[in-house]
């Protein structure tokens, strides 16, 4: 398999670190120079990386293309390349739809893909759309594959998406409130980082009870965790929570 990114950014770094580790059977990674920065990394760490400075170069070398630009980029370089028949497009881009995407590349052998940075230890879910037997196939050894048929409901995942900051501030918070009453930075990293992974693990073994059912579970009449989840209510910490999603949603769903 030879694959190509049109597009070094973040999320590209993370995918190929992703296969280097995983089973994936991959010749060559031929990858774009727009991030000069974390190209040059990538080659140093992987043997099978290569850049190359013209785009068209990396599609007609590439047996499967990942467009992994932002939505302005991508509308100004995509129509200018070329891609024949048979190069298989998977679409990393957020607010480009399929239909535009097809119309865009003349090409109806694409794909819409939601990976996350977690992608680089083959872990996380991973959304494709619509459903993709090529797709699936490569995706499965780099974490859990959820096709989706309706273009409009995977929108809503893009929303989900987009919590991982907020996420690793809660996670930045609660270590540095320990830091602050004299926990040590690596016990209270350390402490919180395996906080956070033992409740998502716990949260994967339950998820057929519903989370519902863990909110309820993890309190006690007039516990701490009752505390905490009452004053983050009453300051509407959830409800701003909601409006930020319904926001992204409305962003992505253009």
């Amino acid at each position: 398999m030879i694959i190509g990114f049109i597009g070094t950014g973040k999320i590209t770094s993370s995918i190929i670190s992703g296969i280097i580790k995983s089973k994936l059977r991959v010749k060559r990674i031929y990858i774009s120079s727009r991030n000069k920065n974390i190209a040059k990394k990538l080659t140093k760490r992987f043997k099978a990386v290569e850049i190359l400075k013209d785009n068209q170069d990396i599609i007609n070398k590439s047996s499967t293309i990942f467009l992994a630009v932002t939505p302005k980029v991508g509308n100004v370089i995509i129509p200018k390349l070329h891609f024949s028949k048979n190069k298989k497009i998977i679409s990393l881009i957020s607010t480009i739809n399929l239909k535009l995407l097809k119309k865009l590349t003349n090409n109806k052998n694409i794909v819409r893909a939601i990976p996350l940075p977690p992608i680089e230890i083959n872990k996380g879910p991973i959304i494709i759309c619509p459903p993709n037997k090529n797709a699936k196939n490569f995706f499965k050894y780099l974490g859990l594959v959820i096709e989706i048929r309706n273009e409009k409901i995977s929108y809503k995942f893009w929303s989900t998406a987009s919590i991982m900051a907020s996420y690793y501030e809660l996670l930045n918070i609660s270590a540095s409130w320990l830091v602050k009453k004299g926990v040590k930075r690596d016990n209270a990293n350390s402490y919180i980082a395996e906080l956070f992974l033992s409740l998502s693990e716990d949260a994967v073994s339950k998820k057929d009870q519903g989370f519902k059912r863990l909110v309820s579970d993890s309190q006690t009449p007039k516990g701490l965790n009752m505390q905490v989840l009452k004053e983050l209510k009453k300051v509407k910490f959830f409800s701003n929570f909601i409006k930020a999603l319904e926001n992204v949603n409305k962003r992505v769903s253009k």
